[in-house]
């Protein structure tokens, strides 16, 4: 699997899952509350939910607070992500024209690290923003979200392959599971997809059985795994402090030492 290097991380890296923890503050005051209970705890990339934002229809007021985002989290990469209602969105109410101008603009000030975007989205929206990422230095997770079921292994292998083959610099797939097999289907579509695919892969199980993936997925080849620092962005999803020693007990029962 191939890394790549954000702001000085490496994503990708055999048996280092990486910690991401979400922003959602509705405020700016909100916002910078959240990052100061975050950044003490040292999480590896910081996704900004802009969707669950309340000055989300405001370019200038979205591009001023991620650029005080990108200057207090220092060296630690941002992720910009506008979530749609139906992939498990905030508050947003955007078409998606705007969503796009969004992601554009975010792209071309250069104060954000990595965007992530649906796959589920028009293609001419998809192909654009690839373009006008990769032309402005900042790279791009295609995302597969869904929020109701877990599609079968074969299908969820294949978004994976997609997102590929559209040219994401990284490939995440999030869903929700019925029962005990649908975490099976998970992890196993993640294994597979990891053996062809050429760019770090990031899977997701929500709910409280889906914690096995959050902590075992990596085992299977997902490079993340999403910690909250002050409040979570899905369900399921552990707190930085309670994650952090689980994964480091794991490895060490993995690879020993």
């Amino acid at each position: 699997m191939k890394r790549i290097q954000v702001g000085g991380k490496a994503i990708g890296r055999s048996g280092q899952p990486l910690i991401c923890t979400p922003v959602i503050g509705r405020s700016r005051a909100a916002v910078l509350d959240e990052l100061a209970a975050l950044l003490p705890k040292a999480p590896d990339l910081i996704e900004w939910r802009v969707d669950f934002f309340e000055g989300f229809g405001d370019i200038a007021a979205v591009i001023d607070m991620a650029r005080e985002i990108k200057a207090a989290a220092g060296t630690i990469p941002v992720v910009f992500a506008c979530r749609a209602m139906g992939e498990g969105g905030g508050f947003s109410a955007l078409n998606e024209s705007d969503v796009v101008k969004l992601y554009v603009a975010a792209c071309v000030s250069r104060c954000i690290d990595i965007i992530d975007y649906e796959m589920s989205n028009s293609p001419v929206n998809v192909a654009m923003l690839r373009e006008v990422s990769r032309e402005n230095g900042v790279a791009m997770i295609m995302s597969y979200h869904n929020h109701e079921f877990t599609p079968s292994d074969e299908e969820l292998s294949g978004r994976f392959i997609e997102a590929e083959v559209l040219g994401a610099d990284i490939a995440k797939v999030v869903v929700m599971p019925k029962g005990e097999e649908d975490v099976l289907a998970l992890l196993s579509a993640t294994l597979k997809a990891s053996r062809v695919c050429g760019i770090p892969l990031v899977s997701m199980s929500m709910g409280g059985l889906g914690t096995v993936a959050r902590v075992f997925g990596w085992v299977f080849g997902s490079s993340m795994t999403f910690g909250f620092g002050k409040h979570c962005s899905a369900p399921g999803q552990m707190s930085i402090e309670e994650l952090r020693p689980v994964l480091a007990s794991v490895q060490h029962a993995v690879y020993g030492g």
